[in-house]
């Protein structure tokens, strides 16, 4: 039975080293940043957001070490790029609950907030609720945890879903597995979907109706999937590419050396 209270991917996080400049190199790829966010003191991390209709692609960096962001610490020592995914969630209480009755040690709910500049230049707050799955099941290397919105207004800004790229939506996670159907079949048992084999042999793991697909495959079906892009600089094992939906012709496809460590690719949604 699916869980209740997962919608699909609601975002993905990028880690970065230095925040300012990924931003730089985000909005010179064609996409409209929000402001800079601070987190709560006890998250100790800072980002950006690129808003699309139902999800988003953030940029996540460290402000100050704290317990909360040793596992972000830990991932950007060895490398930049995607770290996480993380679903929606109507309720992250019931959600948590939902995992430890699946014998899943679920951690959370935790909550946080970030101010928001707004666009006639008043402040906001954006609170959320956030649960994850066990730190270690991190299929292929892509740790998962679930969020749920309370402030949503203060985050689907409708000035920041314009994108000079047309970028509107999330299609597709593509994650480098050295065992794609290991890995797939992981990630479908984590939240309760379905794993299917996709003609190339790539795994895919749909995470809910129009929303975006986790794809787990080797690096050679990776680099058929995206001729002439160079995929140096993406890990043996993790999360690799976006497939980014637009409106409009797609740009050409980003190395991972432009995009912090994402290779980037872009299709008519």
């Amino acid at each position: 039975m699916p869980l209740q209270h997962i919608i699909g991917v609601d975002h993905v996080v990028v880690a970065v080293r230095d925040l300012d400049a990924a931003a730089t190199a985000w909005r010179a790829l064609g996409f409209t940043l929000s402001p800079r966010g601070t987190h709560s003191p006890h998250m100790g991390s800072g980002n950006y957001t690129m808003m699309f209709g139902e999800d988003y692609v953030e940029l996540l960096g460290v402000l100050t070490p704290t317990e909360r962001n040793a596992g972000l610490r830990a991932f950007l020592e060895h490398r930049e790029g995607l770290d996480r995914a993380a679903f929606t969630t109507d309720d992250a209480a019931a959600g948590a609950e939902e995992l430890r009755a699946r014998g899943l040690a679920a951690v959370g709910p935790i909550a946080f907030g970030r101010p928001v500049s707004l666009p006639d230049g008043g402040e906001a707050e954006a609170r959320f609720q956030v649960f994850q799955w066990p730190p270690e099941e991190r299929p292929a290397g892509l740790g998962i945890f679930a969020c749920q919105h309370l402030t949503r207004e203060n985050v689907w800004i409708p000035a920041l879903q314009s994108h000079s790229n047309g970028a509107i939506r999330l299609m597709r996670i593509e994650i480098l597995a050295r065992d794609a159907a290991g890995a797939a079949a992981q990630m479908a048992r984590l939240i309760a979907r379905d794993a299917v084999r996709d003609p190339d042999g790539a795994m895919r793991v749909p995470s809910g109706p129009g929303r975006a697909d986790l794809v787990f495959l080797d690096r050679a079906t990776l680099a058929a999937r995206h001729p002439g892009v160079s995929l140096d600089g993406l890990p043996d094992e993790g999360g690799a590419a976006l497939v980014i939906g637009t409106r409009g012709a797609p740009p050409p496809p980003v190395p991972p050396a432009r995009g912090t460590g994402v290779l980037l690719d872009f299709v008519a949604a």
